[in-house]
């Protein structure tokens, strides 16, 4: 894997970080947009201005909207595409897929049709290729600039994400391996959920306790789906958990938070989804989560309200009474001891 070209899967902002990173490390990168007209102002410009602006590409990085081409002789193929896109792009992409490549999935989000992980998806379309996955606190505007970051490359096999990490790692882009991909994609899915929530609360000027206890709480939501799914409660307390969690529901660049406060504004999900490029995760992931959730016995209550905002006409306001109504209880979730990390 180690002379073999890079396949960036995905045009978007992230996986355009993520060319721009791999690109500053020296590899040969092949950067894959869907669209040809931004692929043209990419190759013109040599920067994604639709997505990231005023960030240069390397010269390392080439541009294609040809996914033959960019997957053609890569040793590793990072999948950075909404999850709504993951299972019919890569449909197309496995038969240009050997079985020695690498599948790394940088998308934090269920698949809307069946709730699967993206994990999930790469095995069935993939199956004996190694995959892994990326998350963390990662905004893809301080990636891309080259501000210190720390994320997380689980994988099954310990010797997938090991390679993965030396690779892929620099002084400013630090990578911790997790074991535990099940808890590691699940938290990266959920936090989106959240982070509408508290932004609905901050656009409803609730105040900072209210933020704080979304958060905490949301935490506890994302906890409870885990483990209930065979996840390690350890996993929660790092950077694919609180880590990720924090930065989604209080940074300035969150579009999930971004889409809470215009709902709170009294913008429909349509009005607002139609302002920008950028796709807010958490959006579908509320009613993914909501329907896995059901089906293990698990309550969501922050992640089922903000569904119900999204897709059912409740108002914001109504959301918020919904929550505050719920009958106290005790704040222990009664979660099993913490464990060692499992590959799922």
């Amino acid at each position: 894997m180690t002379a073999a070209p890079v396949a960036v899967v995905g045009g978007g902002s992230w996986g355009t970080a993520l060319a721009v990173h791999l690109g500053r490390l020296g590899l040969a990168t092949r950067l894959w947009a869907r669209d040809t007209t931004l692929v043209g102002l990419m190759r013109s410009k040599r920067e994604n201005s639709w997505y990231l602006p005023d960030i240069p590409l390397p010269e390392t990085l080439t541009v294609t909207s040809d996914l033959a081409e960019a997957l053609g002789g890569a040793g590793l193929a990072i999948v950075a595409v909404p999850s709504h896109a993951f299972d019919a792009v890569m449909a197309v992409a496995a038969p240009h897929l050997g079985g020695g490549v690498t599948i790394l999935s940088a998308t934090k989000g269920l698949e809307p049709e069946r709730s699967r992980r993206m994990s999930e998806v790469a095995s069935a379309r993939c199956p004996g290729s190694p995959i892994a996955v990326l998350s963390g606190p990662t905004f893809a505007r301080e990636v891309a600039l080259g501000l210190p970051t720390a994320a997380v490359v689980a994988s099954a096999d310990p010797d997938v994400a090991k390679v993965l990490q030396r690779r892929l790692s620099s002084p400013e882009f630090r990578l911790y391996t997790n074991r535990d991909v099940l808890g590691v994609e699940i938290g990266g899915a959920l936090k989106n959920a959240i982070a509408i929530a508290t932004g609905i609360s901050d656009g409803l000027r609730l105040g900072e306790n209210a933020r704080a206890a979304l958060i905490t709480r949301g935490l506890a939501e994302i906890t409870r789906l885990g483990v209930a799914l065979g996840a390690s409660p350890a996993t929660f307390a790092g950077l694919a958990g609180i880590g990720d969690l924090v930065l989604t529901c209080t940074g300035s660049l969150s579009r999930n938070h971004a889409l809470g406060l215009a709902l709170a504004r009294g913008k429909t999900f349509e009005q607002a989804r139609g302002e920008t490029r950028m796709v807010a995760e958490g959006a579908r992931t509320s009613r993914s989560a909501t329907a896995l959730a059901r089906q293990k016995g698990v309550a969501l209550p922050i992640c089922q309200e903000v569904a119900a905002v999204l897709f059912e006409g409740k108002t914001p306001q109504e959301a918020l009474a919904t929550l505050l109504q719920r009958e106290p209880r005790a704040e222990e979730e009664h979660l099993p001891a913490t464990s060692a990390p499992r590959g799922h």
